[in-house]
C-alpha cells in the first residue's frame, strides 16, 4: 500500500457526513471525508468543526471494518 500521508490533498473534494445526534442542538457528530486523489480506495477524514486540527487517512477496507460506508 502507498504511504497515504505522503499524498497531497489540495484537490480533494471533502464531503460532510453527519450522524450520532447527541440530543443537543449543536451536538451532532460530523466529519469531512474525501477520497485521496491518485490512490484507489483510500480516504482522508477531518473534524468538521475544526478542520485545521489535522487529517487522518485510511484505506477503504479500514473504514468499512469500522462501520463507515465509503460509497
Amino acid at each position: 500500500m502507498r504511504d497515504l500521508y505522503g499524498q497531497p490533498l489540495h484537490d480533494a473534494p471533502f464531503t460532510r457526513m453527519c450522524g450520532g445526534n447527541q440530543q443537543e442542538e449543536e451536538g451532532e457528530s460530523c466529519i469531512l471525508i474525501a477520497p485521496i486523489p491518485s490512490v484507489t480506495d483510500a480516504f482522508a477524514l477531518r473534524d468538521s468543526k475544526n478542520p485545521a486540527a489535522g487529517t487522518l487517512r485510511f484505506s477503504g477496507a479500514e473504514l468499512r471494518a469500522a462501520g463507515l460506508a465509503t460509497t
